[in-house]
């Protein structure tokens, strides 16, 4: 059953990227939150590399329980700053960096370890009062602060899309977020900028149809979430 969601999704964002000429990688994050280590296992069976969590906790409970995985881990919930050692040491991308605060504290638990901590900002395009990241305003502040910060690297944007009733009144949001990925390839060195992290099982075709090149799907994959 994850093997022919996996394949699905492929389909999926294979034929969007096609809808707009695209021929470049599209990486697909496995959101595995909620969901067991068994199905994990699964995923990973059927090519899955790349494995999104939401939360610190229950990602150090997985790796553990599927170690020397050769997966790549992406944080993709909110980090409390108390959780950014753990964060450090457990996670290959941060996709959810929104603060100065933040920020400092993932340079420093980085240092600590002698580790340059690859992460994305993550910004409010659409100024939601219950989703986390940092306001546009705020934008080129902390990418001149992270591009002075020696133990984190930023490799590009992450944006979350509200969940509108009429899934394409995402693009505007979605073409803000692309402008602000644009310009910021423009304040790091060339080619450090990379990923732009944006849509999910809703509304992940339109991301990539404006430009996404790293989606988060977890529903569309392992099913419905039990809380």
């Amino acid at each position: 059953m994850i093997k022919d969601n996996i394949e699905a999704v492929r389909q999926r964002i294979s034929a969007a990227a096609a809808r707009v000429g695209r021929t470049d990688a599209i990486t697909l994050v496995a959101v595995t939150k909620n969901h067991p280590v068994e199905f994990m296992k699964e995923a990973a069976a059927a090519g899955i590399t790349d494995v999104g969590e939401n939360r610190v906790q229950e990602a150090l409970q997985k790796q553990k329980e599927f170690p020397d995985n050769g997966l790549t881990w992406h944080l993709i919930g909110h980090l409390q700053t108390n959780k950014a050692k753990h964060a450090v040491e457990h996670f290959d991308l941060i996709h959810s960096v929104d603060s100065e605060h933040l920020l400092r504290a993932v340079d420093k638990e980085a240092g600590k370890i002698g580790k340059v901590q690859d992460i994305l900002l993550q910004v409010n395009v659409a100024r939601e009062e219950t989703k986390f990241g940092m306001e546009v305003e705020e934008f080129p502040a902390l990418c001149r602060l992270a591009g002075e910060l020696p133990n984190v690297r930023v490799r590009g944007l992450m944006c979350i899309a509200p969940n509108f009733e009429q899934v394409e009144d995402v693009r505007p949001i979605f073409r803000i977020a692309r402008a602000l990925y644009d310009d910021m390839k423009l304040k790091f060195p060339e080619g450090q900028v990379q990923y732009l992290s944006m849509g999910m099982t809703h509304d992940f075709e339109i991301a990539i149809e404006e430009g996404a090149n790293v989606v988060r799907v977890g529903t569309a994959i392992f099913g419905a979430r039990n809380y």
